[in-house]
């Protein structure tokens, strides 16, 4: 699977990814009668990806398979998802990465078996979009028979204070991370993130982590420069570890210097407007497939490809307004050229 555009995306995928901070997760913040079914230290990260090539650079999905306590055949998968916004039909998206699991386990195990999907979110706002998925079908009640339904766990960042963010150090460091780094005081909570890796100062997996850290930091956060890094990295560790020094150092000068600039005029100026352009991607993606199906689908590589937010919204109201998929096939031509 290709990297993502997004980089609170990248980030989340690059560390939730180690199966120990994943199964810190699910201890934590999954429900206590789903942890109690299933044996933890089963946990491992799937190779496998659900998402459409032509979404590839724009979603991502992170699957694990663990084991239940009720037998040797027990059987689940654990599904998660990120968002830096709220997106209204993130239901929809777990929809399809759903059945593509069970399509993949009947062909795997010739049964279907559960899925957990969990949603972490870590936008600028509250998260205000309605649980489940028939909400989202407009019909009259007598149709609802006939829509699916099911639940996610949403884990919102937002509405959680700093207390109240546990599990080990380096998902509790992540959290809050992702938790704060929108916020204009962003500056001083990342101080105190990185006072929490100094008892992993000496191991590789702290200094590794300490790398992709301040790679992501550097892009995601607003306003932040070489300086407002080392800046933090000296209020972190105060007696000069010279192991954690030296690689931020070394990073700071190293990475940040080489395409600083580039990386922050544009870098970070797509990294904030995403969240607007993967909010207008989502519902073209849910409007081409609701009024034309699969067909209307075979246009989103192309439409994938434009950045510019005004012509993405001008393809958006034509998909709304458009009576065939040829007319918007012309109108998709003619924003391109």
């Amino acid at each position: 699977m290709e990297p993502v555009v997004n980089p609170h995306d990248r980030f989340f995928k690059q560390v939730m990814s180690d199966p120990a901070i994943a199964r810190d997760f699910v201890q934590n913040y999954l429900p206590a009668d789903v942890v109690g079914q299933i044996e933890l230290s089963s946990l491992e990260l799937s190779s496998e990806s659900f998402v459409d090539a032509a979404l590839q650079a724009h979603h991502t999905d992170l699957l694990f398979t663990l084991k239940l306590r009720d037998g040797e055949d027990g059987l689940a998968y654990l599904l998660f998802e990120h968002k830096s916004y709220a997106d209204r039909l993130v239901a929809f998206q777990l929809l399809r990465y759903l059945v593509r699991v069970w399509e993949h386990s009947l062909r795997q195990y010739n049964r279907l078996v559960p899925v957990v999907p969990v949603v972490v979110y870590h936008g600028e706002f509250d998260w205000q979009v309605r649980p489940g998925f028939r909400w989202l079908v407009q019909a009259p009640d007598a149709f609802k028979r006939y829509v699916p339904e099911f639940e996610y766990t949403l884990c919102d960042l937002t509405g959680l204070g700093d207390a109240e963010i546990r599990g080990e150090i380096l998902l509790r460091v992540t959290l809050t991370v992702l938790k704060h780094i929108f916020q204009d005081d962003f500056g001083p909570r990342f101080v105190e993130a990185l006072r929490l890796l100094d008892s992993l100062a000496r191991q590789q997996t702290g200094l590794e982590y300490l790398q992709t850290l301040l790679r992501y930091v550097s892009v995601g956060a607003k306003h932040v420069t070489p300086e407002h890094l080392r800046e933090a990295v000296d209020q972190a560790f105060p007696e000069g570890d010279e192991i954690m020094a030296t690689v931020a150092e070394q990073w700071v000068e190293q990475g940040m210097k080489r395409g600083w600039q580039q990386g922050m005029e544009q870098g970070l100026e797509r990294g904030l407007e995403q969240g607007r352009r993967e909010g207008i991607l989502a519902n073209i993606e849910f409007a081409l497939e609701l009024k034309f199906g699969a067909e209307g689908t075979l246009l989103l590589p192309n439409i994938y490809k434009v950045s510019d937010l005004d012509v993405l919204r001008a393809v958006q109201q034509a998909v709304r307004t458009a009576s065939s998929l040829d007319q918007v096939h012309a109108v998709l031509q003619s924003l391109l050229r």
